[in-house]
């Protein structure tokens, strides 16, 4: 009976967002290979980069998923839709095909890589793009129609269109990390310096029981208590933005509320105010900014936060690192990137007009 409230507590703990399983392992691991459908993937890259996926024409997925800065924007903030501002950083797409929850705020399930496409190219406030005419649009590209036809024969339709985006994001993954090869046996892929921040990761900072596995990730959402971005209520667009997004997801009192409030807008739990989704730890060397708000421009910034435990309301208990281990961390943390991974922009081919009775 003893054993069967154990198992309980650690099961009602790790959907609490105190313990994961990624948290129990307590280490990192090397990326697996990424399972898509390469047919369906051709054709996705094609259109993660065309700007006819969006309303006006003017922005496509590569807009604020940048191959040349991250897979991300560079930005602390994300642009959105014209004539609206975006709220929260532009998270990079490197290595989605292993997370667990999409979104800052987690409100997607990693598991279905087509409904987070779906979500941003149909947002009013990222890419503004009803489900139909993109369809029509694809459809009037002949050689998106000969690409959809080796792995489908019916016409290109919009809820599917998500899915084959979705698997040419699941196809981008980081390259060559001197942290997989040192995880695969190789002691050399480390230096001395990356072996020392290596250790306090899993030590005294204790960065391992929320940045593990994979990604350097449990999945899972906490409260670090980053300081707000000025910019989300100093910027009426921005400002517009986040109240729309509280006022979908049906939070209660959203128009009193002046602070991102993270998963709590999902949740309508007073205890999620201010939890954010763990990022990933990967490719850190090219996606800065960093956190949730682009509050941090390098990590030697975050490494300082987290030593002195985070801000207001912080899960985290103060580390009290030296500088030398403050640099150290860095080093280790750097160690997670690889080599840069870039697709070059296709040529994008032309509207056709479509045979009479093809419409």
């Amino acid at each position: 009976m003893k054993r069967r409230n154990l198992k309980r507590t650690l099961l009602a703990a790790a959907l609490a967002g105190c313990v994961s399983a990624g948290a129990m392992a307590a280490d990192l691991a090397p990326l697996p290979e990424p399972k898509f459908n390469k047919a369906q993937a051709e054709l996705g890259r094609y259109l993660f980069f065309d700007e006819r996926m969006s309303g006006d024409a003017a922005l496509s997925c590569a807009t604020c998923h940048d191959p040349k800065k991250g897979w991300s924007d560079g930005m602390p903030l994300s642009k959105g839709y014209p004539a609206s501002e975006y709220f929260r950083n532009s998270p990079t797409v490197l290595n989605s095909a292993f997370k667990k929850r999409f979104m800052w705020d987690g409100r997607l399930d990693g598991s279905d890589m087509g409904t987070l496409v779906r979500d941003m190219i149909t947002e009013a406030h990222t890419m503004n793009m009803d489900s139909r005419l993109m369809q029509e649009r694809v459809k009037q590209i002949p050689e998106y129609v000969e690409l959809w036809h080796k792995f489908r024969k019916d016409d290109p339709n919009g809820m599917r269109i998500y899915g084959v985006i979705g698997e040419f994001v699941k196809s981008v993954v980081s390259n060559n990390a001197p942290i997989d090869r040192f995880l695969k046996g190789d002691q050399s892929a480390l230096n001395a310096t990356q072996r020392e921040g290596y250790e306090l990761f899993k030590g005294k900072a204790n960065c391992v029981s929320c940045h593990n596995g994979p990604l350097g990730s449990d999945g899972m959402l906490h409260r670090t208590g980053v300081p707000e971005n000025p910019a989300i209520t100093a910027e009426p667009l921005r400002h517009i933005t986040i109240l729309r997004h509280y006022s979908t997801s049906g939070m209660p009192n959203y128009m009193h509320t002046h602070t991102d409030v993270g998963f709590y807008a999902i949740s309508k739990n007073p205890k999620d105010k201010g939890k954010f989704a763990t990022p990933s730890l990967r490719d850190l060397k090219y996606t800065a900014p960093y956190m949730h708000n682009g509050m941090f421009k390098t990590l030697d910034e975050v490494v300082d936060f987290y030593s002195k435990g985070g801000g207001a309301g912080s899960e985290i208990k103060p580390l009290n690192l030296s500088d030398s281990e403050k640099r150290a961390l860095v080093a280790f943390l750097e160690s997670l990137s690889g080599e840069p991974v870039i697709v070059e922009k296709p040529k994008l081919p032309a509207y056709k007009a479509r045979a009479f009775g093809k419409n």
